[in-house]
C-alpha cells in the first residue's frame, strides 16, 4: 500500500513554516489520540501516520530530501528500516515536548496512563557512503561498519536524587497574584526519572559504550551525489532503554573511467577516425548494463549524438529511465606520411571533400563569427 503525502497527512502545503506544521501535527494528533479513540485501530493507524509525517517534515534535512525525492528520499522503498515503521512509544518519546508536560496529552486527557517520565532519544549518527555509478544505476545492498553507543551489560541504575523518579521538577514563583508553580524536564536525568549507579569500566556516566556493529543496508537506484537515507533505530541507543537514535547516509558519486552522469542519463565520449566517420563503421560502447555494438553510418559528422533508449539511471521516484548519450567526436591526424599526404592532396580538389554545412549548422558557423 502506498503512503499517502506527508503534506496531505497534516492539512498543509508545502510553503507552510515550521510553526504551520507543527501546529497541524498537534490538530491532528490530539483528533486521533488513542485515549480519545479507545479500541479504533483506524484512528490509531492515522495518529500513527501523522507522527511520521511529522517527523519527516519537522526536520529541515529530511524535508528538503523528501520535498526533493518524495518518499524515496527518506527511505520510503529501502524497505525495513528506511523512515516509518514508528510505534507508539517512539511517537509518545519523541513528539511529548510540542504538547508541554511529561506527557503530550495530559493537558487535554487528565493525564492518561502513560506516566510523567520521559523516555529519551539516543543521538543520531551520520556516515558517507561511496557509489560507483553502476551501484547508483542498480540500487546495492551494503554491509558497514559503524561505531554506535550501545547499553552495557552490569550497569545499574537509581531512581534520581534531583526529581526522586518523577522525570521532573517544580519550581514554585512566588508572584503578586500568589504562588506559581511550573514544571520542566529533570536536567540531571534528561526526564528519564533514573540516573547510573554502578557501572563497569569503559562505560560512559549514562550506561553506554562504544561498539562496532556491521549493518547491512539497502540503497534504492537512482539516488544522487548529496543524497540522504535514514535507517531507523540505527544510530547511538538511549540511556535506560530509551529511543535509539538514527543512522544518516549520505551519498558520494565516485567517478566513473569513461561514463559521466548527467541526471538520469549517461554520457560516452565516441571519438572515430575521419575514415570511419566517412564510409561508416561498427564500435563497442561501455554502458552502465556492460558493452553494446552501435552502427556508425557513413557521412557522419563530428558533434553528432547517438542516444541509446532506456540505457541511463532509473529515476527515484519511479518515472522510467533515462538514456545514454553518444557524443560522437571525428579525430583529426596530427602527423601523416609522406604517402599519406599524396593521397589526401588527391583528394583535395574533390567536391566531396568541402564543407557542405546544413542551415542549421551555417547559422551556428556565422554566430561563432561573431566572437571572433
Amino acid at each position: 500500500m502506498s503512503k499517502r503525502d506527508y503534506y496531505e497527512v497534516l492539512g498543509v502545503d508545502k510553503s507552510a513554516s515550521a510553526d504551520e506544521i507543527k501546529k497541524a501535527y498537534r490538530k491532528v494528533a490530539i483528533k486521533f489520540h488513542p485515549d480519545k479513540n479507545p479500541d479504533n485501530p483506524e484512528a490509531e493507524d492515522k495518529f500513527k501516520e501523522a507522527a511520521e509525517a511529522y517527523e519527516i517534515l519537522s526536520n529541515p534535512e529530511k524535508k528538503q530530501a523528501y520535498d526533493r525525492f518524495g518518499h524515496q528520499g527518506v527511505g520510503g522503498a529501502a524497505g525495513g528500516g528506511f523512515g516509518g515503521g514508528m510505534n507508539m512509544e517512539d511517537i509518545f518519546s519523541q513528539f511529548g515536548d510540542i504538547f508541554g508536560g511529561g506527557s503530550p496529552f495530559e493537558s487535554f486527557f487528565g493525564g492518561g496512563g502513560r506516566g510523567g517520565r520521559r523516555v529519551r532519544k539516543g543521538t543520531n549518527l551520520r556516515i558517507k557512503l561511496k557509489l560507483n555509478l553502476e551501484e547508483i544505476a542498480h540500487g546495492a545492498e551494503k554491509k558497514i561498519k559503524v561505531n554506535r553507543l550501545v547499553t552495557a551489560e552490569g550497569v545499574t541504575f537509581k531512581s534520581c536524587p534531583s526529581c526522586n523518579g518523577t522525570g521532573q521538577v517544580r519550581k514554585v514563583v512566588n508572584t503578586m497574584l500568589g504562588q506559581m508553580v511550573s514544571s520542566s524536564t529533570c536536567p540531571t536525568c534528561s526526564g528519564s526519572g533514573q540516573v547510573v549507579d554502578q557501572r563497569p569500566p569503559g562505560v560512559d556516566g549514562s550506561g553506554l559504550k562504544q561498539q562496532e556493529e556491521v549493518i547491512s543496508i539497502k540503497i534504492p537506484a537512482g539516488v544522487t551525489e548529496g543524497m540522504q537515507l535514514s535507517m531507523s533505530n540505527k544510530g547511538n541507543e538511549a540511556p535506560n532503554g530509551g529511543v535509539p537514535g538514527d543512522l544518516l547516509i549520505v551519498i558520494e558519486e565516485v567517478e566513473h573511467d569513461v561514463l559521466t552522469r548527467d541526471g538520469n542519463n549517461i554520457v560516452f565520449d565516441q571519438y572515430l577516425s575521419f575514415i570511419d566517420a566517412a564510409l561508416g563503421t561498427s564500435v563497442e560502447v561501455p554502458t552502465i548494463d556492460g558493452k553494446v555494438k552501435i552502427k556508425i553510418d557513413a557521412g557522419t559528422q563530428s558533434g553528432k549524438i547517438l542516444r541509446l533508449r532506456n540505457k541511463g539511471i532509473k529515476d527515484i521516484n519511479g518515472y522510467g529511465k533515462g538514456d545514454q548519450l553518444i557524443h560522437i567526436n571525428v579525430w583529426t591526424p596530427k602527423s601523416l606520411s609522406k604517402e599519406e599526404k599524396e593521397i589526401l592532396e588527391s583528394l583535395r580538389g574533390s567536391s566531396n571533400f568541402e564543407p557542405k554545412p546544413s542551415k542549421s549548422e551555417k547559422g551556428f558557423f556565422e554566430k561563432m563569427k561573431e566572437f571572433f
